[in-house]
């Protein structure tokens, strides 16, 4: 019998970037499947907002305001989610996005860290704070959220291309080290993704203009992230480990 999506009921996941956005989108798939979600984000209000849509909707969620870059935040965190959900058995370490075209000759030190910071280390410490409970259990999905500017040079800035370079060498390397621990991690390197921000800060013929580059001829969608993270989650991805799924329209990335 083949796995379905319907595999996740009764299931515990954390999203951490879940206040708006792919991560937004990609909680509310989650619960819609009957998984009980924790929404972890900086943004309070966003926090809450998304929480109420999907217990409006009948599912099970609970927001965390966290900093995912702070090693004690993340430490705090992870007993309230077992304490008020369970042990997760879902990571989505979607945090980050620092993607802003700059070029290296006017970017700082401190951007550069701040960007490896948002990018990268982020998603190691998220994935430290709670690998112990999947390594406990000998089960869990974990999916990282890096880019295509992490495939291929780009208008992104170069700390944003090496820090998501970095998060798909850190994706396979940790399938390698934990499937035999039955722990399965995958990363989803977008391409351009019409999210809220995209919407509002890119004039409509610019969005044309890109999506034109694409071999589909538009833009991506938050739920085409969404619906790619709900398939790696799932048991029907379950021979699936330390590979990147290029969102990309078409393009090819690698």
């Amino acid at each position: 019998m083949l796995a379905t999506y319907a595999d996740l009921t009764g299931k515990v996941a954390v999203v951490t970037g879940g206040s708006r956005g792919i991560g937004a989108r990609t909680a509310r798939l989650l619960a819609e499947q009957g998984t009980a979600v924790c929404v972890v984000g900086r943004d309070e209000d966003a926090l809450t907002g998304v929480v109420a849509a999907i217990t409006a909707a009948g599912g099970t969620a609970i927001g965390k305001v966290a900093d995912v870059t702070d090693p004690d935040a993340l430490a705090a965190l992870s007993p309230m989610v077992e304490s008020e959900l369970g042990p997760p058995d879902i990571l989505a370490a979607f945090a980050g996005g620092q993607g802003r075209p700059t070029p290296t000759r006017l970017l700082g030190v401190e951007r550069w860290y701040e960007v490896l910071d948002s990018d990268l280390t982020s998603a190691f410490l998220t994935i430290r704070t709670f690998l112990p409970a999947m390594l406990e259990r000998r089960r869990g999905a974990i999916i990282t959220m890096a880019s295509a500017a992490g495939r291929q040079p780009s208008q992104a800035n170069l700390a944003y291309g090496v820090a998501n370079a970095g998060l798909i060498m850190l994706t396979r390397h940790l399938a390698t080290e934990l499937g035999p621990d039955g722990i399965r991690i995958n990363a989803i390197a977008p391409s351009s993704i019409r999210t809220e921000k995209v919407a509002a800060n890119m004039p409509e013929p610019v969005q044309r203009q890109v999506a034109g580059m694409h071999p589909l001829r538009r833009l991506g969608t938050t739920d085409d992230v969404a619906q790619t993270a709900l398939f790696l989650a799932s048991d029907a991805s379950a021979y699936l480990s330390g590979i990147t799924v290029d969102v990309a329209g078409g393009r090819i990335t690698n």
